[in-house]
């Protein structure tokens, strides 16, 4: 396998997030994530104690918070947050509301991402902001809300929505986000190209399950690609 295979499996999280899930599922790509050495597992919040106690440390375990849709309380996003880094996730992705973005009650959607991330403590936690959904000018403001949150990513899509990450919301991200916010892209990486113009343009995580996929179908089985 070569450098910069390794190099762009190592930022991804290797993502099973569907509702029809089973542990056997996400058994194989926790397999697959300590075979191929991901930055992450990305599962739902069910399967984050098992998943941690079957890998043993040996990748981090990321779950999503308030998902898809994002419309729970605060009160609700805190405590799935608590139970997950309880049940040893060390992670979290979390959905804003959208709707008050698009009501421009930006206050209520900047204090529920600082309640998040003092819930996950010294946890990485990426915001999901669904570019998908949102105007340029959503965007870019979300940009800001996350910078001035604490969050440590801003990160495109649920994958569970209209489309996911696109080169065009990269370069926004990193045009408009703090310096000490990283962007995810998120959702439809369907290539080894994509990844890589992912990562040009900014991304330092991708959340994406085909690329596992991909390397698997080439490896010759002795570490090549």
């Amino acid at each position: 396998m070569s450098a910069e295979i390794k190099d762009i499996l190592a930022i991804c999280d290797h993502t099973l997030l569907l509702q029809t899930s089973t542990w056997e599922e996400i058994k194989a790509i926790c397999d697959d994530a300590m075979n191929f050495h991901t930055a992450s597992v990305c599962i739902p919040p069910c399967f984050v104690k098992q998943a941690n106690e079957y890998m043993q440390g040996q990748i981090p375990v990321c779950t999503v918070i308030g998902f898809p849709n994002g419309n729970h309380t605060t009160a609700c996003k805190v405590f799935e947050t608590k139970d997950a880094i309880e049940n040893g996730a060390a992670e979290i992705d979390m959905v804003i509301n959208v709707g008050m973005l698009k009501a421009k009650n930006y206050d209520y959607v900047l204090d529920e991402i600082k309640q998040i991330k003092e819930a996950c403590g010294d946890k990485v936690l990426k915001v999901i902001i669904e570019t998908c959904l949102l105007t340029d000018e959503e965007k870019i403001k979300m940009c800001e809300i996350v910078t001035e949150s604490g969050a440590d990513f801003i990160k495109t899509s649920t994958g569970f929505s209209t489309a996911g990450a696109t080169f065009a919301d990269i370069e926004l991200f990193a045009k408009y986000v703090g310096k000490d916010v990283k962007i995810k892209a998120a959702g439809g990486i369907s290539s080894i190209a994509d990844a890589e113009k992912f990562m040009e343009l900014g991304a330092s995580r991708l959340g994406t399950s085909r690329i596992v996929k991909i390397v698997k179908a080439q490896d010759d089985g002795n570490g090549g690609y």
